[in-house]
């Protein structure tokens, strides 16, 4: 079974019927009974650093989802859930995150300045599609989610932060967005996406069947 986390903060059905696509049984639930059961975890957001890690700690799942994560479950952290997993973030200073990884969520520049020649400034957030470019030295071709996707592939996003890594070895993707920015993180069994698979058609879909594939230890 694979468990996504339900915290009161994200597109749960759509990321849910994502998996159904691909034959996959997923469960949203909030019970950490659920998480120690589950083969997989998916950990999706949308909303503010801040409150959700309000809402995690008042859900009491904060320990469930570290333990998920240590016990080498394929974990799948979306949006503001991969966020979640550093420390802190400028969206609100003094909270903290969960800490599975070292680093900071850093915010877009009001203005972020495109480096092309004649282009026009970039809004913030940072909404549409954008393309992917691969850091091969955090791949493992047979426990990939990326295995199968073209170079240069187009995803969708709707961000005004990103994470920034103090280890940079776990990137997996960055994007272009008047800054190179890390899109994807990869450590173990840990995969993390700012982008949302759930909305990027057939490429965000073989990145969900990626996940499924992924032989759990």
């Amino acid at each position: 079974m694979i468990a996504i986390i339900d915290y009161g903060m994200g597109n749960l059905r759509s990321v849910q019927k994502a998996f159904e696509v691909t034959g996959a049984g997923a469960k949203i639930t909030s019970r950490a009974a659920d998480l120690a059961k589950a083969e997989k975890v998916v950990f999706p957001g949308v909303g503010s650093f801040g409150e959700a890690m309000a809402e995690l700690r008042r859900r009491k799942l904060v320990d469930p989802i570290k333990g998920a994560i240590a016990e080498g479950k394929p974990f799948l952290g979306l949006c503001l859930g991969l966020q979640l997993l550093f420390e802190r973030s400028e969206e609100a200073p003094g909270v903290k995150g969960l800490g599975v990884l070292s680093g900071r969520v850093k915010r877009f520049k009001p203005a972020v300045h495109s480096p092309r020649p004649n282009a026009q400034t970039l809004k913030v957030p940072h909404m549409g599609w954008n393309s992917i470019s691969f850091q091969l030295s955090a791949f493992s071709f047979q426990q990939n989610i990326l295995k199968g996707i073209d170079r240069g592939s187009y995803v969708y996003f709707v961000h005004s932060y990103y994470v920034d890594p103090e280890d940079k070895s776990v990137t997996l993707t960055t994007t272009d967005y008047g800054i190179r920015f890390v899109s994807g993180i990869s450590k173990d069994n840990l995969f993390g996406l700012q982008f949302h698979p759930e909305k990027s058609q057939d490429t965000g879909l073989k990145i969900v069947k990626n996940f499924v594939r992924i032989k759990c230890r």
